[in-house]
């Protein structure tokens, strides 16, 4: 088997994995911050796995778009690079609006009210960075034809999404059970 790969999807790959290690300095930083105001960490078994997986959704495209020499298909690739830039501008969105709230773990500050700006404010997208992520780790593959890498990513996503998403609004619940008499209840956004 040989390898054929373009030079800018293998740029594009790197792109983005230069663009997670970006986001686990910022995860590292306000971990230190939340942690420095009394944070809990929640969900800390899920987490190894949820690594692997997005390391992997990186390696898959590679290997896939190489090894079994998928095309380029205009047709498909152009709308799913559009798909991944939007992606990362969400993802980005959420980043900023949540500040120092926001993580790559499930850290919750008790006595810091929930976050209701920026993509957090829209009532209907309760997880806004988990349909960056979702909307990512599929289109990324596809953008040179990798559907085998798109639709196993997208699978395992799932199952782990369920895990993170209920840990997290277990997170946020325990905000409520021990905030003070007569506060409103946790309503806001989970810290993702």
């Amino acid at each position: 088997m040989s390898w054929h790969l373009s030079s800018w999807y293998l740029l594009l790959v790197l792109l983005v994995g230069l663009e997670r290690v970006a986001e686990l300095i910022v995860a590292r930083r306000n971990a230190r911050w939340s942690t420095a105001r009394g944070g809990v960490t929640y969900g800390r078994g899920h987490y190894p796995w949820m690594v692997a997986l997005h390391t992997a959704l990186l390696a898959g495209c590679l290997l896939e778009a190489g090894l079994a020499g998928r095309p380029f298909v205009p047709a498909l690739g152009w709308p799913m690079l559009a798909l991944v830039v939007a992606a990362q501008g969400l993802r980005w969105w959420c980043v900023v609006s949540l500040g120092p709230q926001w993580n790559t773990q499930v850290i919750v500050v008790p006595g810091l009210p929930l976050v209701e700006r920026g993509p957090y404010r829209l009532r209907p997208l309760r997880h806004p960075n988990y349909v960056a992520v979702a909307v990512e780790g599929a289109a990324l593959p596809l953008v040179y034809g990798g559907w085998v890498t798109a639709l196993t990513f997208t699978v395992l996503n799932a199952a782990l999404m369920r895990v993170r998403i209920r840990c997290e609004e277990d997170a946020l619940a325990s905000l409520s059970a021990t905030a003070p008499a007569g506060a409103p209840p946790a309503t806001g956004r989970a810290p993702t």
